[in-house]
């Protein structure tokens, strides 16, 4: 006589539906947080600690950090400093979120790598995350009076040092000039995708070549080195 088979135990099934769902949650971004001021490292850390997208790292786990937030009143040599040495760790990206930045300070930040920057009066919890989420996607983030000033100022230097020069677009494919444009603009990726008709994937590849070509450190660093030298 044939046996059928014992059903499967009611705690297997049960067991199986959690772990499905563990495994389809998107995996959290590894945050560090640098700041000289207690209280302004407090402040933010306590509004990403209450975001599940978020996992904050300290201690030796910082350097392994995907992004690293370094929180200041303004910039000076010492910001500076810590800047540089973060752009030399290539498992991290980092944001900047500042009281203020005075003339030329955009520029400094840019040049020593920052991927994105935003104001500490704007850094509220949901745009905190928007900014983690964006550096970690490899996108540049600056205010958009922000980019307007540093469009201002390097048009500025173009003019005056550049154009004399003879400096002409030839570092940069047509495509290149044209997506970097686009980047200055604050597109980010899907929106490049869709204005220009190339894939996402696309899109990537090129800014990804860009930025390895010409050795520099992020979208928003190569914005700043392009505009510098006249190239878009």
């Amino acid at each position: 006589m044939s046996v059928a088979p014992s059903p499967e135990p009611a705690t297997a099934r049960a067991d199986s539906a959690p772990r499905a769902l563990l495994n389809s949650r998107p995996a959290r971004v590894t945050v560090a947080v640098h700041a000289a001021d207690l209280v302004l490292r407090v402040g933010i850390v306590q509004q990403l600690r209450q975001r599940p997208e978020v996992e904050l790292v300290d201690g030796p786990d910082t350097d392994q950090a995907q992004v690293t937030l370094v929180v200041v009143d303004g910039v000076d040599d010492e910001v500076a400093a810590l800047l540089h040495r973060l752009r030399h760790n290539r498992a991290t990206r980092t944001g900047l979120i500042a009281g203020s930045l005075g003339p030329g300070a955009l520029q400094r930040v840019i040049e020593c790598g920052v991927a994105a920057v935003m104001r500490r009066a704007e850094a509220d919890q949901d745009r905190l995350v928007h900014l983690v989420k964006a550096i970690a996607n490899g996108e540049g983030v600056l205010p958009g009076d922000m980019l307007g000033k540093l469009l201002t100022h390097v048009a500025s230097l173009h003019r005056s040092e550049l154009e004399p020069q003879g400096l002409s677009l030839s570092s940069l494919t047509t495509r290149e000039a044209d997506m970097l444009r686009l980047v200055s603009e604050g597109m980010d990726t899907a929106e490049i995708a869709r204005k220009t008709a190339y894939s996402e994937r696309t899109v990537k590849n090129v800014l990804h070549e860009v930025t390895t070509r010409l050795q520099l450190r992020n979208r928003a660093h190569a914005v700043g080195y392009a505009l510098r030298n006249g190239l878009i």
